[in-house]
């Protein structure tokens, strides 16, 4: 059973991230806004930040979608979890108004505190999912399985 939830966990976290990269990826200055909005970082690594995201956010989404090195790349949605919830906490806790930014746009936004809880709990959500994957990497119709098959001992002859 616990293979099954793997899978799900793997295709609804994998999919999230290569929605919300995707469509950041047309729009690589709205991304750049997007993370100077929350005024957390030093400029210097605003743009580097801002045009990397997306582009890490689908090849982590692919890897989770497709059951590639599955532990690694749930690891890396995990961080990236934690850095968005703490960022939406953070701008919610210092009053700002703005779109997270999650799957493009960002920016002024005048009911973004009461998006606050809904994207927290989301992220939440999926940052259980990428726990679960750590630990329990192995899943069904993972490409892992295919790759990194545990050989088969020889049969001792008796």
């Amino acid at each position: 059973m616990r293979e099954w939830l793997g899978l799900v966990a793997r295709l609804v976290t994998g999919g999230v991230w290569i929605v919300a990269g995707g469509l950041k990826l047309g729009e690589p200055y709205e991304s750049v806004q997007a993370v100077r909005a929350y005024d957390l970082l030093p400029e210097a690594l605003v743009e580097p930040i801002g045009y990397l995201l997306p582009v890490l956010e689908v090849v982590v989404g692919l890897a989770l979608v497709a059951g590639l090195l599955t532990r690694g790349a749930a690891a890396i949605s995990a961080l990236l979890f934690v850095a968005f919830i703490i960022g939406i906490a953070s701008a919610w806790a210092r009053g700002l108004e703005i779109d997270c930014g999650c799957f493009g746009g960002g920016g002024y936004d005048p009911d973004a505190t009461a998006k606050y809880p809904g994207e927290i709990a989301r992220d939440v959500a999926l940052l259980a999912a990428s726990l679960f994957l750590v630990r329990w990497p192995r899943t069904r119709l993972a490409l892992d399985d295919l790759i990194f098959r545990p050989l088969s001992t020889p049969r001792s002859e008796t």
